[in-house]
């Protein structure tokens, strides 16, 4: 669900790991739509910038006008701006269209050292953006260029403190916040600059702004690295993102420190030289796409040939055909009976486990179909002429206690998901069962099939409405797993699977 509009103006990166590409992946991450109006092109990768493309400030205009107009837009984050002319075409822009919150990263040095930022821009860009930025994040050597361009002399850091005295400077040249980016200076964990590399303990980004001209310290390790391209458009973007969901700020650059240090801690190393950040460290990606769960499940390749031998066992297809002997399909009757009772035990305990009435509903819905079944189960039988007394004081088979016993196992061990996992070869594979012998034009139908009535009742719209309330369910939790979880949910599913199987062998021999 997409919980804000963020629209970056920046340049794009071919490499992927900072710009534009960077920017989209930071916002996804968030949860927030991201939209983009290109100021310039980049032939570039992890060890350099070798030729900038700028895009003309009338097109430029264009873009942006076409997202604000269409979608809107919560917050602007520009990145990349390299021309006066660009810079000028942007605070038009921005006025023009009333934006509210602007978080500016003025970049002007890539990680790898290319200048990126015209000089002749840095005026254009102090005196027209800086005043409308709700929170400018400038690295150390930025803040420095922004400073000196403003007539200040050299800032030096020496301490953690001397960080609050370069951010209020920033502050005062325009904007509402100030986040003065410490990775190039990081320190020891007493505070003071770190001399040698051996000393570097840890990274402060220092916070400044708000109505009370407040300093927060953002501490974080210090981490050797050298997978560090992006990190100030990957910050700024994560900060835009924080801003859309609405967090004040404080929350939303601490949130974004974070983000960043993981997304360093985590990076994939790729590349020569400064490598790109994992963006997507604390987003999983569930391998099936909303509301195909089952099909995924059932099409996975440790899945499906067990599945298939399932559905299609020869006991399976001998009762399409009728020629099933008789004494086999009484002795499912009997055990499947057996097993029902223990399969509704099974879904009243799923409807203890669910956490709403529409999910308790459900199940006991299921159970009101058990019976149903159990009722069937006792007429057949009778057409057999197997007493209701005899089914019910029937032994239950080895296979049918293990199965029974290991799904309510599930139940009483795991959570309400592994249970409905547990129980659905069983629901599903009966459904699809029936739904192939009933279209499976070597099926023997009607009177010449003694078993047709048993197929019937699975094809039936109330047990089709029970697999699909049952399949709905499934798909809605599945969404809330993560990875590793649904890995483990099927290993459940084929081992239920597996019984359901040596249910058909133990008719199959009986």
């Amino acid at each position: 669900m997409v919980s804000g509009r963020v629209l970056v103006i920046a340049g794009s990166d071919s490499s992927g790991g900072a710009g534009l590409e960077a920017d989209q992946k930071v916002i996804a991450a968030h949860g927030c739509y991201a939209m983009t109006a290109t100021t310039a092109l980049t032939a570039q990768n992890t060890t350099g910038v070798f030729d900038i493309h700028h895009v003309p400030a009338e097109f430029l205009r264009k873009q942006i006008d076409a997202c604000i107009n269409d979608i809107g837009v919560d917050v602007v984050k520009t990145g990349m701006l390299a021309s006066a002319a660009t810079v000028d075409a942007v605070a038009t822009a921005l006025e023009e269209h009333k934006v509210k919150t602007l978080v500016i990263d003025p970049v002007m040095i890539a990680t790898s050292g290319s200048q990126l930022l015209a000089p002749e821009a840095l005026q254009v860009l102090r005196a027209r953006l800086l005043p409308r930025a709700t929170i400018l994040t400038p690295n150390l050597p930025e803040a420095r260029l922004l400073l000196a361009d403003a007539g200040y002399g050299h800032l030096p850091v020496d301490k953690v403190d001397d960080l609050e005295v370069i951010a209020s400077a920033v502050h005062a040249l325009g904007p509402r916040w100030v986040l003065v980016k410490g990775g190039h200076c990081p320190f020891r964990r007493n505070g003071t600059a770190a001399g040698t590399p051996e000393e570097r303990e840890i990274v402060v980004d220092l916070l400044f702004g708000g109505p009370d001209e407040r300093a927060f310290k953002i501490q974080t390790p210090y981490h050797e690295t050298r997978n560090t391209h992006g990190t100030g458009c990957s910050l700024a973007s994560a900060i835009a993102s924080n801003l859309a969901k609405g967090m004040d700020m404080p929350r939303a650059v601490k949130a974004a420190c974070r983000y960043v240090e993981a997304g360093i801690k985590t990076a994939p190393g790729l590349g020569a030289g400064s490598g790109p950040l994992n963006h997507f460290h604390s987003i999983y990606t569930l391998p099936f796409s909303p509301g195909h769960f089952v099909d995924y499940l059932l099409e996975r390749l440790d899945v499906a040939p067990i599945w298939d031998a399932f559905v299609n066992h020869p006991f399976v297809l001998a009762m399409g055909n009728a020629s099933l002997p008789l004494e086999s399909f009484k002795g499912y009757l009997i055990q499947d009976y057996l097993y029902l009772v223990q399969f509704a035990r099974a879904n009243a305990l799923a409807s203890y486990k669910a956490k709403n009435m529409k999910e308790i509903a459900a199940s006991a819905a299921v159970v009101s179909q058990i019976f149903k079944e159990m009722q069937l189960h006792i007429a057949y039988c009778n057409e057999f002429g197997i007493p209701k007394e005899e089914v019910e004081n029937t032994p239950e088979k080895e296979a049918c206690t293990a199965y029974t016993r290991y799904v309510l196992d599930v139940g009483q061990s795991e959570d309400w998901i592994a249970l409905q996992i547990a129980l659905a070869p069983c629901l599903l594979g009966y459904g699809v069962i029936a739904q192939q012998l009933h279209n499976d034009s070597r099926s023997k139908q009607g009177g010449d099939n003694p078993y047709w009535p048993w197929i019937q009742n699975y094809v039936a719209d109330d047990y089709v409405a029970a697999v699909k309330t049952g399949c709905d369910l499934l798909e809605k939790h599945a969404l809330l797993q993560s990875p590793a979880r649904i890995e483990e949910l099927v290993k459940i599913f084929i081992h239920a699977t597996k019984m359901e199987i040596a249910f058909w062998e133990m008719y199959s021999s009986s």
